[in-house]
């Protein structure tokens, strides 16, 4: 059963006028990924909440950051070329970061994001991108088993902002019923 505004502005407060442009493709996105049922639905949209800062950043905000100064020259992101870190930052709902993601994300999705990144900010590549991340990680599977900390490390690599990720879960499950 499709999401609708109303449900995701309950889950999502902050979204806002963002929540009408991103339903209908959530909904697409997560048909085509098979990111349907309750407890699927409630893990994604709670993730993508929190990694877009309920769906208000479709684009990491750079400062850079250490962290962020650290995409620079990073292997297994596939930045080997001067000026990946920045070009290739997190973007999309679910912040795909770096040159082999963006590849593998554009070659799935029949998009060149190796020479326009910036699909990645537009709403239906933004939730497809997400969508497509949730699948070739395996978290529909997770979501099945209730797995939302192990699916917060498969997204994040770490437990940061967990608190803030379950209780956008927690509320996702109570809406989607």
């Amino acid at each position: 059963m499709p999401i609708t505004q109303q449900q995701l502005l309950q889950i999502l407060p902050n979204a806002g006028r963002q929540a009408g442009v991103f339903v209908p493709v959530l909904n697409t996105a997560m048909n085509r990924y098979g990111i349907v049922g309750t407890a699927r639905a409630a893990a994604f949209i709670a993730q993508v909440g929190h990694e877009s800062g309920q769906l208000r950043f479709v684009r990491e905000i750079w400062g850079p950051t250490v962290q962020q100064a650290g995409y620079e020259g990073r292997a297994d992101l596939g930045n080997t070329l001067r000026g990946d870190g920045p070009r290739y930052r997190g973007r999309g709902l679910i912040q795909i970061t770096g040159r082999a993601n963006y590849a593998a994300c554009g070659q799935a999705l029949g998009l060149d994001l190796i020479s326009t990144p910036e699909l990645l900010e537009l709403p239906q590549h933004a939730a497809m991108s997400a969508a497509w991340f949730w699948s070739t990680k395996g978290l529909n599977t997770l979501a099945d088993q209730g797995g939302f900390a192990k699916i917060t490390r498969r997204i994040n690599g770490g437990l940061t902002g967990q608190a803030a990720r379950q209780s956008l879960y927690d509320k996702a499950l109570k809406v989607l019923i």
